[in-house]
């Protein structure tokens, strides 16, 4: 929505402004300019961030300008538009491409080895190198998170984001504090791995914001006693870390988190020479709520594209579902107008005076077409209402004892052994057990023929619905070509895997065929 980028804009500005406030903080009141200035100049400085989303290129211009000027005016904010810059100049790279990024970045770097000039000090090579790495550093984290953005990749598998975000946190912690380095009561070795540890921190934050939090506020007050001016640059890394903690936490933590900051952000904007007025108590407030704005906006982007996301999934889902009832209805159409066709077929040529065994095949031919059209009209409402519960079905013993009597007359010799106590399984294995009967005794019709002798068990055994067909050896006729009413074996072994049981089929020890399942009666439950 509008507003909310409107939001975002508005914070990115606040946040600049903030930054800017705290870093002039000390010269407030001073001698080199009045205060009402120093307001103004802090406005100036972070005023273009609310560019920085729609118009990167612009707010990047617009800041190495103002360093430029700054620096000629020697005002006490200039150190603020340093750290802004190449943060503009990494958005720029993000979000724009190379014809943008490579001017911006010169006029940047240019601008930037100005500040760092002082009249009477040679620039060495050492200066060129710091000059260079402050801009190219979030050039290339702009350049890979703008490829990351194109590919699309998860944010949680992206392990190369949290090296740039540990690499940006260090290039800032040393590059902005090196020349403080030696200002404090702690060897300059001491600083330095402080400054690393609080960069390095931030290569864990998205996945441990809490600890990050609470490890960037200890350095930020162990470094303000101990490392003179460096803790003000570490507050930043503090604020960063806040922002990633909204994004994960509730609001109960991101209230305590944000008190925690304020506490750390007093420790070190506040010494005994500091005046405390109202108005910098609402400076200090406003800078740590910057952050936090910021990360609930990311949040409610980041829960906005997941609900999406979903959305999506779902909507595909039912456009899935309601392409299969239509083809459901397709084929129930295609296969009921056949089969009512073979019916119309079967009753005109039976009321013609067909008797005998050709009568009584006509017959079965009328019965069993009106049973798979009811068959088909019964699925078919199951694809239409999935919910539906009353559904009548035919009962499995009796589709066993109907396949039996099919095949007999079909020319299968069939003994049929069905145990009473099958009807203590579940419905559901029963008609499983049913289909295999079906599937089987139709196999042996295929490839042994009529005339061949099959044994149909089926019982409890162990806590299991045992199902067996065998046939064997001996005269049997040519086998009869069928059309398959399955999948066959890997289809009967694919229904008895779905119910957590097994199938297994292969030649008898008497030259015939076997085929067994074992389908599970109860869940067992593990104590």
């Amino acid at each position: 929505m509008r507003w909310r980028g409107g939001y975002l804009d508005v914070s990115l500005a606040a946040s600049g402004v903030v930054l800017n406030v705290l870093v002039a903080s000390s010269s407030w009141g001073g001698p080199s300019a009045p205060s009402w200035m120093v307001v103004l100049l802090a406005l100036l400085g972070g005023l273009p961030l609310a560019l920085l989303r729609r118009r990167p290129g612009h707010a990047a211009l617009c800041l190495t300008v103002l360093l430029v000027v700054y620096d000629q005016l020697d005002a006490s904010t200039v150190d603020a538009v340093q750290i802004l810059l190449p943060v503009a100049v990494g958005v720029l790279a993000r979000l724009r491409g190379w014809k943008w990024t490579v001017p911006v970045a010169v006029l940047a770097c240019v601008a930037t080895g100005l500040n760092l000039a002082d009249p009477g000090i040679a620039f060495t090579r050492g200066a060129w190198f710091y000059t260079v790495a402050i801009v190219a550093v979030p050039v290339i984290i702009g350049r890979y998170l703008r490829g990351t953005a194109i590919r699309r990749p998860q944010e949680e598998s992206a392990p190369l984001l949290d090296l740039l975000m540990a690499g940006g946190g260090v290039a800032l912690a040393v590059l902005a504090t090196w020349p403080n380095w030696d200002d404090g009561a702690v060897p300059v070795w001491g600083v330095g791995l402080l400054a690393m540890s609080s960069g390095l921190a931030l290569g864990v934050v998205r996945r441990l914001p809490g600890a990050v939090l609470l490890l960037e506020s200890g350095l930020v007050i162990l470094a303000d006693q101990y490392a003179g001016e460096v803790g003000t640059t570490l507050q930043i890394l503090l604020f960063v870390a806040l922002g990633v903690f909204v994004t994960r936490a509730n609001w109960v933590w991101v209230a305590a988190g944000y008190l925690l900051t304020c506490a750390a952000s007093v420790i070190t904007i506040v010494d005994d020479t500091t005046e405390i007025t109202v108005w910098r108590g609402l400076a200090l407030t406003a800078m740590v709520a910057a952050p936090v704005a910021i990360g609930g906006y990311i949040r409610a982007r980041q829960a906005a594209a997941r609900q999406a996301v979903e959305l999506a999934a779902a909507r595909t889902r039912a456009s899935r579902l309601a392409e299969r009832e239509q083809i459901a209805r397709d084929v129930h159409d295609i296969v009921a107008h056949h089969v009512g066709a073979i019916v119309l077929r079967a009753s005109a040529a039976q009321y013609a005076g067909a008797d005998g065994p050709a009568g009584e095949a006509l017959a079965d031919i009328r019965a069993t077409g009106h049973r798979v059209l009811e068959d088909l009209r019964g699925l078919l409402d199951v694809l239409r209402d999935p919910t539906k519960e009353d559904i009548p079905s035919a009962d499995p013993d009796d589709v066993v004892r109907d396949a039996v009597a099919r095949m007999t007359a079909a020319g299968l010799r069939v003994a049929l052994d069905l145990a009473p106590d099958t009807e203590r399984a579940p419905l559901v294995v029963r008609a499983s057990a049913a289909r295999i009967v079906q599937e089987g005794l139709t196999n042996v019709l295929k490839h042994a023929g009529p005339g061949t002798n099959a044994q149909v068990r089926v019982g409890i055994t162990g806590g299991e619905l045992a199902v067996e067909i065998r046939n064997g050896p001996g005269a049997a006729a040519t086998p009869v070509e069928l059309p398959s009413t399955g999948q066959g074996i890997p289809g009967m072994r694919e229904r008895a895997r779905a119910l957590g049981g097994r199938l297994t089929a292969g030649p008898a020890e008497d030259g015939g065929w076997r085929l067994a399942a074992a389908l599970p009666v109860r869940t067992r439950r593990k104590c």
